[in-house]
């Protein structure tokens, strides 16, 4: 827990939110469900939680064209010049209220260029995330608004980081702006980068702290100069220090150990609510679990499945790649085949992991369903109607699916990682617990954990008890929100 109290200040605390995504104006992965909620939460903030201070929070995310074709066009608040080794980039600013409170918009040449949020060319990513990073410090300048703390997420605006410790020292402006540097994961450091960072007259650091590889590098670039550091759960904040997790990284990081800090991410709980969910059959809540029954008999004739009364219906839902463990759990699900159990796997990536799993479902015709695409209503109903969601990855910094799977009472079985380890309680007693976790990235390790659960599921008084105990686990951003809060307070302290 964070600590830090009997903080005031005499005027409202300032804080940018700096992004390449965020709800509802882009998403990609969960980087936007963050950068989207996270300053919805911090502004709801109660009083006492706030002792006698006010927050002015604002986020400031790329114009990509996606965002362009749904917001209105207006005139620019204010333009500004990105300055480059040879002459200067126009950068607009454009400002945006429709999430409730101040969104500026940064437009230029380097993002107006690329269709697409996040491309396969290392090098125009880069070219665009730079140039965005730096505009977002020109911009706060021109319009005069200094933040008390600039809160970066991710490679993507790692420079705005970097630039602003180099700049504190040669300009009154930035100098007492505080930076607070959010790893949602390590392993995307802003590779092709180290070519185009001489374009913008950027230095690689000087830190000898860092591998070599790492001073051209966004990210370990603003992993030397933050003020603080954060990342998306208590044990991922631990595990960056290892070498099985710290990416080359793990001794710098462990030199900075003092100012790293883990905080769980939070879930909507408006969007997932199964008590208001129009997804789904039949709403429920934590007070009669049985109401979901509905959801799985509609969800198993959705599929063409034939219900197994006595076999627990597994759900799979995410990206298909080998982060994700889903080579685990097609290996487990083999090994499992005179257990009872269906299983439906929705999501789409790495083609080999999707012709692995459509043979999965060739080899177990009446009890697996693959559905390979992105579809927002059936992940609803998976959570809604499956009694357990697996999630058998290799490392999860945070992890969401098991924190919506909980909230509508599908029991997650999962590696002991990461958020993973943090959110799901596994004990005997299952008023206690809310799900089950396994230590080794094996199929034998899922296997085991999965006979466990299905022993569980026999017994519908103690699963009911689990259920209930997960639908009543509080992993709202608000709680989120406070840690961060205390997090912004200690930089100041």
């Amino acid at each position: 827990m964070i600590s830090g109290k009997g903080w005031k200040m005499a005027q409202p605390f300032r804080v940018l939110m700096v992004s390449a995504e965020a709800e509802p104006y882009v998403k990609v992965g969960g980087l936007g469900d963050v950068a989207g909620s996270l300053p919805k939460a911090l502004l709801k903030l109660p009083k006492d939680v706030l002792e006698g201070n006010s927050l002015d929070v604002r986020l400031v995310l790329p114009f990509h064209p996606v965002i362009a074709r749904e917001v209105a066009a207006q005139e620019p608040l204010v333009v500004v010049q990105v300055p480059k080794r040879e002459g200067t980039v126009e950068a607009r600013i454009y400002l945006s209220e429709i999430a409730g409170y101040p969104v500026y918009l940064i437009d230029g040449e380097p993002i107006s260029r690329a269709s697409t949020v996040y491309s396969l060319d290392s090098a125009q990513d880069a070219d665009k995330y730079i140039f965005f990073s730096l505009a977002v410090l020109e911009m706060i300048q021109a319009l005069g608004w200094k933040p008390h703390v600039l809160h970066a997420h991710d490679w993507h605006t790692a420079i705005a980081v970097y630039e602003l410790a180099r700049r504190r020292d040669q300009d009154d402006f930035y100098r007492g702006i505080k930076s607070l540097f959010t790893i949602h994961n390590l392993p995307y450091m802003g590779a092709g980068a180290e070519k185009v960072l001489p374009e913008y007259a950027i230095p690689p650091s000087e830190d000898i702290r860092l591998p070599w590889w790492g001073k051209s590098l966004p990210l370990p670039m603003a992993l030397s100069t933050a003020d603080f550091l954060s990342t998306v759960s208590p044990t991922y904040s631990r595990e960056m220090l290892t070498s099985e997790f710290g990416c080359g990284l793990e001794d710098f990081l462990r030199s900075r150990s003092s100012t790293l800090f883990g905080i769980l991410n939070g879930l909507d709980t408006q969007i997932w609510n199964p008590q208001e969910d129009s997804f789904i059959l039949r709403k429920f809540s934590a007070e009669n679990p049985r109401d979901r029954l509905p959801n799985k008999q509609a969800l198993l004739d959705q599929l063409g499945l034939v219900p197994e009364e006595e076999a627990p219906l597994l759900g799979l839902i995410g990206r298909f790649d080998r982060q994700k463990g889903i080579d685990l759990a097609i290996g487990a699900l083999r090994m499992m085949a005179e257990q009872p159990w269906q299983a439906v796997l929705l999501g789409s990536g790495d083609p080999v992991l999707e012709e692995s799993a459509r043979n999965l479902e060739r080899e177990f015709p009446e009890r697996v369903r693959v559905v390979i695409k992105f579809d927002l209503r059936l992940s609803h109903q998976i959570y809604a109607g499956a009694d357990m969601l697996l999630m058998p990855s290799r490392y999860e910094p945070c992890g969401l699916a098991q924190l919506i799977a909980m909230r509508y009472g599908c029991i997650p079985v999962a590696r002991a990682t990461g958020g993973l380890r943090d959110t799901i309680s596994d004990l005997p007693d299952p008023s206690m617990s809310t799900g089950f976790l396994f230590n080794e990235a094996t199929p034998e390790a899922l296997a085991e954990a999965l006979r466990r659960a299905i022993v569980a599921y026999e017994d519908s008084t103690g699963w009911e008890m689990r259920q209930r105990n997960a639908m009543q686990q509080d992993f709202s951003w608000s709680r989120s929100a406070q840690e961060y809060y205390r997090l912004y307070r200690l930089l100041w302290l």
